[in-house]
């Protein structure tokens, strides 16, 4: 366009706009999503109704996780252009994301209406229409009152160990600190552990934590005792075994709470969440997990963990897996001062300690509620409410953690569910803090990670960061769903 216009704004627009649009498109390129999506805003500030601008965004939100914002980028762009079909590619992917696969079915179906000859339109219908019969029927056979455990239909004790298994073994059925260290070496090596060993655990720590409340109290007595929390590790083994390497492997001195999304994305999640039940079920009441966003079906089917233990066990053993997950404890109080959770607060005020332990949480989480907060929201800087960035419970302001921490007699709360480049954040004057413990987060974040350790003197949070390690030539998300992948293309 011509540099003679009547419009300072109009010149803006041709010029300002499409830059920023560029210096998006280049950001997304270099993986700086945080940038491309500033880029874009200003873009669209400037432009507002161009459906490529929206569409782009949509991407950027999509890899940082942000599938509320995605989806509303998307739906803005179809509104804009009801004809521009990588709009509703992206409103598709963020539907999948989020589990809401009717939702995704009817967009496939519209751009395979549009491009009847389109071949790659075809194969993520038809995908699409696969896991939407599949989810019909499991809704079809499942009844809370009929369906028998996977554990009922086990028969462990006649399953053999071949000779030519030299690998670890439970000693009469049993976790050792000698077993513990040689599985994480076999693990290392990228060998399998016997499928008898790993039933075995997985009966054994359904068992155990079946029996523990969904709030878990525990006291950090003494002055030099400290405890070490780790956030989110992802299927990311070998950083796991560095997090052992730099802090010490669990002990009775050396207690430990890893809080959440142990699995899924990370191509190494078997290893890791059968290292952490492991270290359960050695130490009890020394090593705690919480239940992440991502120890639940929908989650494990779209982002690599189900596809995962199908590849190196069965589908039974995955839905053993399922099972177990749903008996995670939700939070955890230390020395009734400070409260952890994998996500966060509440989607409204006056929830109490006393509401968390009533909380039925043997099930796949409910849209809404405690449960669904305690797993899914986010904090914000500024106070109230609003929706959800990630199109699931809500974020919460510094008032509602305040107002949380003063009615429950609390100091902070610690957190986890959220990259930071850091590997720690501290918000809400220091109420409310961060951790994510799975360094450069799918191979392409650059974060650093980091672990806290509380000590029984003060409860004052120390930080400790840490980067990534080499692991073996396999990348993320080769578990995950196909059609995820090919969407967030």
């Amino acid at each position: 366009p011509s540099l003679v216009t009547s419009s300072k704004d109009q010149c803006v627009q041709y010029y300002i706009s499409p830059a920023d649009s560029f210096i998006g498109t280049v950001f997304i390129s270099e993986k700086d999503y945080e940038n491309a999506i500033r880029y874009y805003t200003e873009a669209l500030e400037l432009n507002p109704s161009n459906a490529i601008y929206f569409s782009n965004r949509s991407l950027a939100y999509l890899r940082t996780e942000c599938y509320g914002y995605a989806l509303a980028d998307a739906t803005h762009a179809l509104e804009i252009d009801k004809n521009y079909i990588k709009g509703y590619y992206r409103r598709a992917t963020s539907n999948m994301a989020l589990g809401k696969f009717k939702a995704a079915l009817k967009d496939y179906e519209t751009v395979v209406r549009v491009r009847p000859n389109d071949k790659d339109a075809k194969m993520k219908y038809q995908e699409c229409n696969k896991i939407v019969k599949q989810k019909a029927f499991e809704r079809a056979i499942a009844s809370d009152e009929l369906k028998r455990s996977v554990v009922d239909s086990l028969d462990i004790e006649n399953m053999t160990i071949e000779d030519e298994y030299t690998g670890p073994k439970l000693e009469e059925g049993k976790v050792t600190l000698k077993f513990m260290k040689e599985l994480m070496d076999w693990f290392k090596d990228e060998k399998k552990l016997h499928r008898k060993c790993a039933y075995q655990m997985l009966v054994e720590v359904k068992e155990l934590l079946s029996k523990l409340p969904s709030l878990i109290e525990i006291m950090v007595k003494e002055v030099s005792d400290k405890i070490t929390i780790c956030g989110d590790t992802h299927g990311q083994y070998y950083d796991l075994l560095n997090i052992f390497e730099l802090n010490g492997l669990p002990s009775l001195t050396n207690p430990y709470l890893f809080n959440g999304d142990f699995v899924d994305r990370g191509s190494f999640s078997v290893e890791v969440i059968l290292t952490l039940f492991g270290f359960k079920l050695l130490y009890p009441d020394h090593f705690h997990l919480l239940r992440g966003n991502h120890e639940t079906d929908n989650m494990n089917q779209m982002y690599g963990f189900e596809g995962e233990v199908k590849a190196k066990y069965t589908a039974q053993m995955f839905q053993l897996f399922s099972e177990v997950f749903q008996w995670l404890p939700l939070t955890l109080c230390i020395n009734s001062k400070v409260l952890v959770m994998h996500g966060g607060l509440f989607s409204e005020d006056g929830v109490t300690l006393d509401d968390l332990k009533k909380i039925d949480r043997n099930r796949q989480p409910p849209d809404s509620g405690p449960m669904c907060d305690l797993l899914w929201s986010d904090p914000q800087p500024q106070n109230g409410r609003s929706i959800s960035k990630r199109g699931v419970s809500c974020q919460f302001g510094p008032d509602v953690t305040q107002r949380f921490l003063e009615q429950n007699k609390l100091q902070y709360i610690i957190r986890s569910h959220e990259v930071k480049a850091e590997g720690y954040e501290i918000t809400h004057s220091g109420k409310c803090i961060t951790v994510f413990s799975a360094p450069n987060y799918c191979d392409q974040m650059g974060n650093k990670a980091a672990y806290i350790h509380l000590r029984g003197s003060d409860l004052k949070p120390e930080f400790h960061q840490f980067t990534a390690v080499p692991h073996p030539n396999v990348k993320p998300m080769v578990y995950a769903n196909s059609l995820l992948q090919l969407g967030m293309m």
